[in-house]
């Protein structure tokens, strides 16, 4: 349930990763996600106005399956934000840049239906799935 009026809450999202240095290199050099509060088997990072933490335990990082989404294979569990279609662009040129390799390519998906969408996938060092999107029109985010 939502209220556009309303002040949207940052979420927190925890997930595995098998290096806190390469999360630092990603997460903060790559991305520009600032570092918060940290220990020797954590760190936190503002993604975006979000509280992301990742926690050492190289057992359970990694996306193992795809859905078939708009002729992609989409990874199943994954996370990400939705950015204005300026920030997403800027984020784009940025990672292909720094030859990222995507497992979805910067790309626009649903064209010309509801829910039109820019969106790309890749992988962190620890092969976790992130979605970075935007839409032209953010009233149809939740559109039918």
């Amino acid at each position: 349930m939502s209220d556009s009026t309303a002040v949207i809450p940052p979420f927190h999202l925890a997930f595995p990763v098998h290096s806190l240095a390469a999360a630092r290199e990603f997460y903060g050099d790559l991305l520009g996600c600032p570092e918060g509060r940290s220990s020797p088997e954590w760190v936190d990072f503002d993604f975006y106005g979000h509280q992301i933490v990742a926690h050492l335990s190289p057992e359970e990082a990694g996306h193992r399956t795809t859905n078939a989404v708009d002729g992609h294979a989409v990874p199943v569990r994954h996370f990400g934000v939705v950015l204005s279609v300026p920030q997403w662009q800027t984020l784009a040129d940025k990672l292909q840049a720094a030859n990222t390799a995507f497992v979805i390519e910067p790309h626009i998906r649903f064209k010309g239906e509801v829910g039109e969408q820019a969106t790309m996938f890749f992988l962190d060092p620890s092969g976790n799935a992130v979605e970075i999107k935007a839409f032209a029109n953010m009233a149809s985010l939740f559109a039918k």
